[in-house]
Formats: structure tokens, C-alpha cells, sequence
């Protein structure tokens, strides 16, 4: 006869736990600015204006000066590229920043965007049943970006969409020669897996496509030692919330991007 120990593996079922700065920062790391600047803690990322995330404040911390100082700072620094200022702020997990809304708000401060972070267990999701073909890359090939809903992909695009600490693009084939069925992207960074761009053809929806690529991605996340997912949704698309929940995500928190106040004309006597 023969055993060996099989040590118990909590974490590939355990449901995840984090708090909010932990996952911002994963988040950020998941969806990387080409360039971005330290003011205190607080981080100014831009992509040549390449979605609000990229392009906003992550304000995690002490910008290191009087709240007014920073903000006119952060105008500074996003006029100088050309951009307008955002700065990204959180709502409903313990940690985040409903004050600095609430005080971007009183000063002029405009939300125009908000979304939801979503977390869950990978391991439910990875052990589905394999059912279409899913192929894993490094890169976005010319395929995958002919599904990717922002047409028109620029270097900088590319080069957000390539940043992460180890990223991958799934493909469901479509027909011969024509865009993919379904696509995919997810970053594995340490116990955390990030999806975006899940996508699929119009004509094939309802077909279980988008769940077997979160699937593949899972499976690949798992192999590189991940045991959670994140992913950001909006709060008006239904049908992707309906997605995530019986995937087994569950929200953690809102997310919120501020614009800068418009400058007002001056008025001259009547």
C-alpha cells in the first residue's frame, strides 16, 4: 500500500475578501496608464485620453498638500497633456473616499461616470465543463481587436490593453474569415484575476460563449497560483449583472469619475 498527504486547499474554493485599497490598486495595476506621476499618495495616470481609467486620479492617501492645492495641481498636470481632469473616487466598501466626492462636488466637481467593482472565487467558474474552443494568447491579434467594441484601436490603446503583470486574450473563432464569436481579457496579478472585454457576437449570444471565456481565462488564472476575480460592470447593463451573478460574483463596491468644473465666461457690463 501507498498514500501520500493531500494537503487541504481552502483558498481555490474560499470566496475572496479584500478591502477597498487593496483592490484599487489591483484594478489600476490590471488597467495601466502609459504615463503617470506621483502628488503624495495619490497617482496621475494618463493614456492619451484612452478611457476615464486610464486617465484619472487615483487618489489612495495623502496628496501631501491642502486638498485645493492638489486639485489645482492635478489641472496642472492634465491640462499640460491636453486632457481634461478626472479624479476617480469610491463609494460603498469601507475605506473608500464618499468625503472627497462629497468636497469635489461642493467645489464644481461634475460625475459624470460611474461603474461597479464585482468580486468572486475562480475555481466555481474554472471547473465548468470545457465546451467551445478558446484560444489563449499574449498578444491581440488583429482578430480579436475586429470584435473589440472601441474600433478604430490606437497605439496607446494597444498599449493599455497589453499592460498588466501578466495578461491574456482569449478568442472563441468565428467564421472563416470573419471576426471572432466571442473575446476576452484578463490580467493575473498575484491572488487576483481582472476581466474586461468580454464580448461576443450579436448573432450569438445566449449561446454560453461569453461564460466559457471567463472560464478558459479562469483556468489560465488559476494555473498562475490566482484564487479571486474582479471585473467592473456597469450599473445599467442588466444583462452582463445577470452574467456575473450566476457566475458567482457578487458587487464590492462603486466607482465614480469627477471632471473638472468648466471655466465660466466672464461677464463684461450691460
Amino acid at each position: 500500500m501507498a498514500g501520500k498527504i493531500v494537503p487541504a486547499a481552502p483558498a481555490r474554493r474560499r470566496g475572496p475578501a479584500a478591502g477597498y485599497e487593496e483592490l484599487a490598486r489591483v484594478t489600476s495595476r490590471g488597467w495601466r496608464p502609459v504615463e503617470s506621476e506621483r502628488l503624495g499618495e495619490w497617482e496621475l495616470r494618463a493614456a492619451g485620453g484612452y478611457t476615464r481609467r486610464a486617465n484619472s486620479v487615483l487618489p489612495l492617501g495623502d496628496p501631501g498638500r491642502p486638498l485645493d492645492a492638489a486639485l489645482a495641481a492635478v489641472r496642472r498636470w492634465y491640462g499640460e497633456r491636453g486632457l481634461p481632469a478626472y479624479v476617480q473616487t469610491a463609494t460603498g466598501a469601507e475605506g473608500t473616499q464618499e468625503l472627497l466626492g462629497a468636497e469635489l462636488e461642493r467645489r464644481g466637481w461634475v460625475r459624470e461616470v460611474s461603474a461597479e467593482v464585482w468580486i468572486g472565487a475562480l475555481a466555481p467558474l474554472a471547473d465548468r465543463p470545457e465546451g467551445a474552443d478558446v484560444v489563449l494568447a499574449r498578444e491581440a491579434d488583429e482578430a480579436w481587436l475586429a470584435r473589440y467594441q472601441r474600433k478604430g484601436v490606437s497605439e496607446v490603446a494597444l498599449r493599455v490593453l497589453s499592460g498588466g503583470p501578466s495578461v491574456w486574450f482569449a478568442t472563441v473563432p468565428g467564421e472563416p474569415g470573419g471576426a471572432p464569436a466571442a473575446i476576452g481579457r484578463c490580467v493575473v496579478d498575484g491572488r487576483w484575476a481582472g476581466f474586461a472585454a468580454v464580448e461576443v457576437d450579436p448573432g450569438r449570444r445566449r449561446q454560453g460563449l461569453a461564460t466559457e471565456v471567463m472560464a478558459a481565462l479562469a483556468r489560465r488564472a488559476l494555473a498562475e497560483g490566482a484564487s479571486a476575480g474582479w471585473l467592473q460592470v456597469e450599473s445599467d447593463n442588466e444583462p452582463a449583472r445577470a452574467l456575473y451573478t450566476g457566475l458567482g460574483f457578487s458587487r464590492h463596491h462603486a466607482y465614480h469619475h469627477f471632471r473638472e468644473p468648466q471655466e465660466q465666461p466672464a461677464h463684461g457690463p450691460s
